[in-house]
């Protein structure tokens, strides 16, 4: 095995308190879904009490995999989170695959179509002209490059800010709908029966779209492992910080769907396609319509922001490892981050806002197309724990999965089940990521003859 490519210049430090990776998990997972999926979800399910469990079901496969997350990130902390547990159990070959995958679709689609997000909702506050959407996903994504750039401490004060507003913002939709909106009036019942036969795509669905729409929500509390090696004491605060922001993060989302639906109605919360600022509107009228684009804002930036924290580290544990592209694998010691890696995340992401601009729903489809690939290889982390229970029965574990192995055969059930329905729900889609990963393996080719 080739020598790390840190050419010196230092490594990860423990810098990061427990409320620091509370608030950058919380922020993580919290994005703009929440403000929109709930509508496809209620939809899909046609039943309150359905649309309940769902969202409680969701926050306890989130619970469920975080307790094996707690386990790989307490055992192997490491910058390179998903990519080494990946690297530790199936070997450097797969490993490499994995980290193409995210630094050049998953994590910079990611970081772009957030960004593109924050562009459409401030474009309704200050308009820059027809491209005013791209030009301020561009700028967006260069200002949080250069905050990360400067430093993680930079870095986590921007996410720590984005995230107290973001939350607020959730407290501010559960008090409106639950408190200060009027009783919804219900449609004739002629009036629904015709609704009911003209009704979204979504409608009807069934429970497997409901839960790919509430996973994609909860998503993002997994790229916490990318911090494990920067958080203090991290053998008890990685696990503290995972359960406690999970358990956070499904209580609001539970009360959200509640203020959702009292404040608008059931029938009328499936059919919305914008269900934040219906029901903002229908308290506060126009007012809070903008207020409701400055917070999915807020919440845009807080996923852009945590994503380029976590994206970068997992580009500079592949340089690290691989020469061709010891590049990305050099750690600055004076700003504490991933310097060289923050600006080719950077860069990615800018083209893809710039593909984003020319054809939206290229851009969207992009990112679609991720699905079966990150799935799968979330499945395959989950295995992990299993095969590095057998290799590495004496390794330090100071966190065990409870209920082991039935726990973590469960998330790894359902991870299959996600994989399944994403490449049924995608189709032919998913060559897109097959190819992703084609280039991906030819580069490896020529990454093991550089070695």
């Amino acid at each position: 095995m080739s020598a790390p490519a840190n050419d010196g210049a230092g490594a990860p430090r423990q810098t990061l308190s427990l409320f620091d990776a509370i608030t950058m998990i919380v922020g993580l997972i919290v994005g703009a879904g929440i403000f929109g999926t709930p509508a496809i979800v209620a939809g899909a399910v046609q039943s309150e009490g359905m649309l309940i469990t769902v969202w409680i079901a969701g926050g306890v496969f989130s619970i469920i995999g975080a307790l094996c997350y707690a386990e790989l990130a307490t055992a192997f902390p490491s910058a390179g989170g998903e990519y080494h547990f990946i690297q530790k159990a199936y070997g450097r070959s797969l490993a490499f695959l994995y980290g193409w995958a995210r630094m050049t679709v998953i994590v910079a689609g990611s970081i772009a179509i957030f960004a593109y997000l924050f562009g459409d909702y401030f474009s309704r506050v200050v308009n820059l002209g027809v491209h005013s959407s791209a030009l301020w996903a561009a700028f967006i994504v260069v200002v949080l490059t250069m905050v990360n750039y400067a430093g993680i401490r930079e870095g986590k004060t921007t996410q720590n800010l984005f995230t107290i507003l973001e939350v607020g913002g959730l407290v501010l939709i559960v008090v409106a709908g639950l408190i200060f909106a009027p009783t919804p009036v219900a449609a004739p019942a002629a009036e629904a029966a015709a609704a009911a036969g003209s009704g979204p795509w979504y409608m009807g669905a069934g429970l497997g779209a409901a839960m790919l729409f509430v996973l994609f929500t909860y998503g993002g509390w997994n790229d916490a492992a990318y911090i494990s090696a920067e958080v203090r004491n991290p053998h008890r605060n990685m696990s503290r910080a995972l359960l406690f922001s999970i358990a956070l993060v499904a209580l609001l989302y539970v009360l959200v769907n509640l203020a959702y639906v009292k404040g608008l109605g059931y029938d009328a919360m499936a059919r919305s396609d914008a269900v934040a600022a219906d029901l903002l509107k229908n308290t506060w009228g126009s007012g809070g319509e903008k207020l409701i684009s400055i917070m999915i804002a807020i919440a845009a930036l807080t996923s852009v922001n945590g994503s380029m924290i976590v994206g970068a580290r997992s580009n500079y544990a592949l340089g690290r490892d691989w020469p061709l592209l010891r590049y990305l694998g050099r750690w600055d010691s004076a700003s504490g981050s991933p310097r060289n890696a923050l600006l080719v995340q950077g860069a990615i992401a800018l083209a893809l806002v710039g593909l984003g601009s020319i054809q939206k729903s290229g851009f969207k489809g992009l990112v679609e197309y991720s699905l079966p690939v990150f799935w799968g290889f979330f499945m395959l982390v989950g295995l992990s724990l299993f095969v590095l229970r057998i290799r590495e029965p004496d390794a330090p574990r100071p966190f065990k999965v409870p209920g082991y192995p039935v726990v973590p055969a469960v998330f790894v059930a359902v991870c299959g089940y996600l994989l399944y329905s994403s490449l049924a729900f995608h189709g032919t889609h998913a060559l897109v990521g097959l190819t992703v990963l084609a280039v991906g393996a030819v580069l490896l080719l020529f990454a093991r003859g550089k070695r």
